[in-house]
């Protein structure tokens, strides 16, 4: 279970909001909780009619101005990319322009196994084949090293970035970087391909609508999939760059958007991100990024269906390799059930394809609500990536552990590195003891709930008018929204089973909500009882008729106290860990016989949802103890639990079973000094 955390409107600046706009009273609600109290403050993070003058951006002068001199004098030029959806799409955009101006132009982008950005190798590569000009896309910003080795063969660089910058430039012609600490850009939060398109721009002459319009389309699946803040410029990128590809001719496209079954569809910024930019972004996990830049390039349908379907394979290989490393974490977690009671999960296996590590450690973190580390194990050596969230920052874990890593990068919520094989149990120590002495009690994973829906604003009305907050992205997420106390009427499945639809009153209203990935059997809620749920809510259009769509994003059955439940999960994790706690917590921990014999007895002979157990017993018992008194079941082979799914069912039982046989119940007697159980 998550923690929720359910936001108030202010009426008041709401109302204020309003009367200033034509925004409606429920989209101005929404507004305040995200921060907002007047429409000045609203319009500028939502109204940006334009994108700003290249120019304002630091170097952009003399990076256009390079590349312009460099095509007149037919020098060779090369555009130095990235593997990732990203860096493809900046590629694809500077090259293609260069192209159509006649430059003598190639374009390299690395391999994953060659690693992120320039190399030294490929450096080489491209001096023996003439290129004088380098200008990187989507990556040099950290380029020290081969900055310098460009300048003493005599070459030159012109550097395009978005990343953070060291306190040191690289040495080239421009250092084209909006987060450099002199650039007076207006705006600094674009992606690889956003910038890609201001120098497409600025190479003629600094008006964008040349550029936008030969380009908007890939710079904003770029934007997208680069979970770059979709406000301001980013926010007018995107809103162009869907009408642009609703009408888009570009074949490699148009063969992407038929596969997906996207084409004649509406298309949103959270659409993009679950089909165009997966493809593109396993060009380089399991082929080739050249594959996608391709596609890409493609001319005609002819040519561009068949990349398009090898993308597709890609794709297929990506979710199967995925599903293969899950499974193989969700048999290490069976077998070890510790594994998941630890501060930070950590993982690891044999030749894990680290193009998918990075997913399945997202993919923990949000089924476990902890920082997870992933790692594959490749001969002797190692790499890994990590999620996290909240005050429980990747890479200062990453840096306090900087004595087992030969290499480590990343930001708070994210980062990768590298190790020796061998060197894996003590950085897993090193990571637990770090988490340990800085996070006492770790943070937990919060969903935040823009606001409770009462029954009577669930109306096509007001949902509908939350239309002008689109596109969603990361600085503007799609709203999420509270209902409480609603009864569940009934569960039908969907899609053969994979997924759910749960009837519920809510109200005088009956409702429709989906539950993906969410098979009927698996969802653990009783008929008939009182659940609350978390959900987005958009308006579709159902034989020509506007209705509501409800998605369920987390649910649960009403009545849980929060904070008593994760204190209570943290004192239970911290028994496992066999970590000292004060003696009345081991008190209020301690079954009793009866309380065990009753348990027991509740207990069905089918799969039963632990958060389930709980809620129907929590009267009775807190979480921690209920906890241990399925781990004491457990090892005594009473019940079976599935720690991955979180389930728990009785096993038929063919003998006598002695309580005392409990390591896990003479452990915590012993820690509150009560004396065994008669047999």
């Amino acid at each position: 279970m998550k923690k929720w955390q359910i936001q108030q409107p202010d009426e008041a600046a709401a109302k204020n909001i309003q009367a200033n706009s034509d925004l409606s009273l429920f989209c101005a609600e929404l507004l305040t909780v995200r921060g907002y109290r007047t429409i000045e403050e609203t319009a500028s993070q939502f109204s940006c009619p334009a994108l700003s003058d290249p120019f304002l951006i630091r170097d952009m002068q003399a990076a256009a101005d390079c590349l312009n001199a460099a095509i007149d004098s037919g020098e060779k030029i090369c555009v130095y990319g990235d593997y990732d959806c990203d860096g493809v799409m900046a590629t694809v955009i500077l090259y293609s322009y260069l192209m159509e101006l006649g430059a003598d132009v190639v374009y390299y982008i690395p391999e994953r196994s060659e690693g992120y950005g320039m190399n030294l190798n490929a450096l080489e590569t491209l001096k023996a084949q003439g290129v004088s000009l380098i200008v990187t896309v989507d990556n040099g910003i950290a380029a020290l090293e081969e900055a310098d080795w460009i300048a003493e063969q005599g070459m030159r660089l012109v550097i395009t970035d978005h990343h953070q910058p060291y306190s040191t430039l690289p040495a080239a012609v421009a250092v084209v970087d909006p987060h450099r600490v002199d650039c007076p850009s207006p705006f600094s939060l674009f992606c690889g391909a956003g910038l890609a398109l201001k120098l497409v721009a600025a190479m003629d002459g600094g008006d964008m609508t040349f550029a936008l319009e030969q380009f908007g389309d890939l710079a904003a699946i770029a934007t997208v999939a680069d979970v770059v803040s979709l406000t301001g410029e980013n926010r007018f990128l995107v809103q162009q760059g869907l009408r642009l590809l609703a009408n888009t001719e570009r074949p490699g496209l148009l063969a992407l958007l038929e596969l997906t079954g996207m084409q004649g569809k509406t298309l949103t910024a959270t659409n993009l991100a679950f089909t165009l930019a997966p493809r593109i972004n396993a060009a380089g996990r399991f082929g080739s990024p050249k594959l996608a830049v391709s596609l890409l390039l493609a001319e005609t349908m002819e040519e561009a269906m068949p990349l398009a379907k090898q993308l597709e394979q890609c794709n297929r290989q990506r979710k199967e390799a995925e599903a293969d490393i899950l499974q193989e974490i969700q048999e290490q977690i069976q077998e070890h059930p510790e594994l998941i009671q630890q501060r930070v999960l950590l993982f690891s296996g044999k030749d894990w394809h680290h193009g998918v590590i990075g997913i399945v450690a997202a993919r923990l973190e949000e089924q476990f609500g902890k920082p997870v580390m992933v790692l594959t194990i490749e001969g002797e050596q190692a790499r890994g990536s990590a999620r996290s969230f909240g005050d429980f920052s990747v890479f200062a874990c990453l840096d306090a552990c900087r004595s087992h890593l030969t290499k480590y990068g990343g930001h708070p919520g994210a980062g990768g590195f590298s190790l020796s094989a061998a060197e894996i149990p003590a950085f897993f120590a090193a990571v637990q003891q770090y988490a340990a002495e800085q996070f006492p009690h770790m943070p937990q994973m919060t969903l935040q709930a823009d606001r409770l829906l009462l029954p009577q604003d669930l109306t096509i009305e007001n949902i509908a008018s939350l239309s002008v907050l689109e596109p969603y992205g990361e600085g503007n997420p799609a709203p999420v929204f509270a209902i409480c106390h609603a009864v569940l009427e009934a569960i039908q499945p969907l899609s053969g089973g994979l997924h759910s639809k749960l009837k519920l009153r809510y109200g005088s209203l009956y409702l429709d909500v989906l539950l993906f990935r969410v098979s009927p059997d698996a969802v653990g809620l009783p008929l008939q009882s009182m659940c609350d749920f978390l959900v987005t809510a958009e308006c579709k259009t159902f034989q020509g008729r506007p209705q509501l769509s409800l998605i369920v994003k987390d649910y649960r059955r009403s009545g849980i106290s929060q904070a008593k439940y994760f204190a209570a999960r943290e004192a239970y994790e911290t028994v496992c860990r066999k970590e000292p706690l004060p003696d009345a917590y081991y008190a209020a921990m301690t079954p009793t016989r009866s309380e065990l014999v009753q348990v027991y007895r509740h207990l069905p002979e089918t799969p039963l949802a632990m958060d389930t157990l709980f809620i129907q017993l929590q009267s009775q018992y807190n979480y921690g103890k209920l906890r241990l008194i399925l781990d004491i079941f457990a090892e005594l082979k009473l019940i079976q639990m599935d720690v991955w799914k979180e389930t728990v069912q009785r096993l038929p039982v063919t003998g006598t079973v002695q309580l005392e046989q409990s390591a896990i119940l003479a452990e915590i007697q012993e820690k509150t000094g009560r004396v065994s159980y008669d047999k």
